[in-house]
């Protein structure tokens, strides 16, 4: 069973889980909007997505911030999948996060974006 991301009960009363696709996206958001230092027994783990919220907008920080990303998803997705493309864009108070990527276990391409507001 793969628990659901964010962790819930389900209607049944049990921990919700999640299959195939939704759990390869949640395992996406969890790096994505995990700050590294987060987790105890993995502080390397995640992203660093969110500290751009407090830094001007910028082409040269948005390349970065692309490039970090994107090395974090191969870092710790790599047995579940081989990313394409990231493209990450602030806007106002919300953060959108484009990934590109093929699932390894399908073969399958997929787009899913992600927006967080702050």
């Amino acid at each position: 069973m793969n628990t659901d991301f964010p962790y819930r009960i389900s209607g049944q009363g049990r921990t919700a889980s999640a299959e195939g696709d939704a759990y390869v996206r949640d395992l996406i958001e969890q790096v994505l909007f995990t700050s590294p230092g987060e987790r105890v027994n993995r502080p390397t783990f995640g992203s660093g997505l969110l500290r751009l919220v407090f830094e001007p907008n910028s082409e040269p920080l948005a390349s970065s911030t692309q490039l970090a990303v994107q090395g974090a998803l191969q870092q710790w997705l790599a047995d579940y999948i081989l990313v394409e493309a990231v493209r990450v864009q602030s806007q106002e108070a919300a953060l959108e996060v484009t990934v590109q990527y093929v699932v390894r276990r399908t073969q399958e391409r997929r787009v899913e974006r992600f927006e967080r507001s702050l």
